[in-house]
């Protein structure tokens, strides 16, 4: 799909095409470089927004990280996430892989050789690299939820196609086209933090609070021989790529479960977690939480 076809408007398509000429243009500059400006950003936005610094600093006294320095550092990740994205975007995934260390690949190709993979990543440091790492080896399809500005979705659904990658909307016929692919034996990718709509979720505690948390996990896990995995992309200092951290998840991967991996994860890279984000909303008619 090109920017031009997907908008409609003229002046959305005149914004999907200027945001790709940017994120190439930026996409070209040093990984090194794109992250100091980037956490330089992120501590403005802490600075000069208000909402974003509440709901940081809630989320992050919520979890125990309750100073100032907590709140500093995760405030920087989080712009140097946001700034690397067009480094990441902007690279074929064979190319990025040259970027990734992964001592965990024993248990990689265990799970490949029994079928199809679930990867679980949370939004915990390069989120965006794992789906395009593993698609320097195999196909996966990944999990997205469309944004709602209509110029924005373009450049998602291409940043999120590339190669052996594939990019599933977050509907009913994603979760199809998620299920087809463990079928066949390949893998597939969502952020298991990501507040689901009504119905495909259910409460479960995240830090001590009730958090409205996908049952999607569950349903792909119960197809035969398939095998869940928690991912984690550790972003290293300067410009050193990324660190991919792999773990199997036996157990079932019922919200309570998942969100308890999850909080484990967090606690090992606490600066890296998008603390900014809201976790704790509450869809439209969800009921209330005990």
């Amino acid at each position: 799909m090109s920017v031009e076809s997907a908008a409609r408007d003229p002046a959305d398509s005149m914004r999907s095409r200027a945001l790709a000429a940017a994120m190439r243009m930026l996409g070209s500059l040093p990984l090194g470089l794109l992250r100091a400006l980037g956490a330089a950003l992120g501590v403005a936005a802490f600075l000069f927004s208000a909402g974003y610094r509440r709901k940081l600093l809630a989320n992050l006294r919520t979890a125990g990280y309750g100073s100032a320095a907590d709140a500093w550092r995760a405030a920087a990740e989080a712009g140097r996430m946001v700034a690397e994205l067009p480094f990441v975007w902007r690279r074929a995934p064979a190319e990025l892989a040259r970027h990734v260390v992964c001592d965990d690949l024993a248990l990689l190709e265990a799970a490949e050789a029994r079928g199809g993979i679930v990867f679980l990543t949370p939004h915990l440091g390069a989120f965006e690299v794992i789906a395009r790492f593993y698609a320097s080896r195999a196909p996966i399809t990944v999990l997205y939820k469309p944004p709602r500005k209509t110029w924005l979705r373009p450049l998602l659904e291409l940043a999120r196609a590339a190669g052996a990658m594939r990019a599933a909307p977050a509907t009913l016929a994603g979760v199809r086209a998620m299920l087809r692919a463990l079928r066949a034996g390949e893998a597939v990718g969502l952020l298991p933090d990501q507040v689901p709509d009504l119905g495909e979720g259910r409460w479960a505690p995240f830090f001590g609070r009730p958090a409205w948390t996908m049952t999607l996990p569950q349903r792909l896990a119960e197809q035969p021989g398939v095998q869940v995995m928690l991912a984690v992309g550790e972003r290293l200092g300067g410009a050193r790529g990324w660190r991919l951290h792999l773990e199997t998840m036996d157990e079932t991967p019922t919200p309570e479960a998942l969100n308890a991996r999850m909080e484990a994860l967090i606690r090992r890279f606490p600066s890296q977690y998008l603390w900014g984000y809201n976790r704790y909303k509450r869809p439209a008619a969800a009921g209330a939480s005990d």
